[in-house]
């Protein structure tokens, strides 16, 4: 009983096909806003964060066609503080100074970047999470694709502490919390796209 119940509710559900064309225009609007919004984060990644860390200083140094002059190098600094703070090298205090936990450089950074993470982020997926209720698909799947994101979101964030004060490995965390939301977001995008302005019937009109 409560199944066949289910199932008529998810039927009278409203679909995006079914969205009048002004609510469609309004949606793809915000998808686009977010998509724009994604790809410059992804951006900021790559050229900050991934191409620092994996890529050493010396492979860097050549800009214009010049070299960058020895001098300008800090005396006695390796190589790898070079690197993107995916491995957040740069955070790390500095051995003549133990400042108290909660002033530290370090845990100041995190607290920053996690609440504008968090509210940013998620803010995003609030948005991409009201629009794949209407999706046309079973109520476990837009349930699944509700919530992954925010899984994703918290993984993500969880990576970057524990790789500070637990262990640089805890790094590898950034690939299934940002793979996760990343897929489920580029899914729902094709997925609405598709639904609101491929399928055309009376209700679109």
């Amino acid at each position: 009983m409560n199944t066949n119940h289910i199932e008529n509710q998810n039927r009278n559900w409203p679909k995006l096909k079914t969205f009048p064309v002004p609510a469609k225009a309004l949606i793809s609007g915000i998808i686009l806003t977010m998509a724009m919004a994604m790809a410059g984060a992804m951006g900021q990644i790559i050229v900050h964060d991934i191409i620092p860390t994996f890529f050493s200083s010396s492979q860097m140094e050549h800009r214009g066609g010049k070299s960058m002059p020895e001098m300008e190098k800090p005396a006695g600094k390796a190589e790898d503080e070079n690197r993107g703070d995916l491995f957040a090298e740069e955070l790390t205090e500095k051995e003549t100074e133990k400042p108290m936990f909660l002033h530290s450089e370090q845990f100041v950074w995190l607290l920053k970047w996690t609440h504008i993470h968090l509210f940013g982020i998620n803010m995003i997926f609030i948005f991409m999470g009201t629009i794949t209720l209407f999706l046309d698909l079973g109520i476990k799947t837009r349930t699944w694709l509700v919530a992954l994101p925010f899984v994703g979101v918290f993984i993500d964030i969880a990576a970057m502490w524990l790789k500070i004060y637990i262990s640089p490995v805890f790094f590898w965390l950034h690939v299934p919390g940002g793979g996760l939301f990343g897929v489920i977001f580029v899914f729902v995008i094709i997925k609405a796209m598709l639904e609101m302005w491929r399928v055309r019937n009376n209700f679109a009109e």
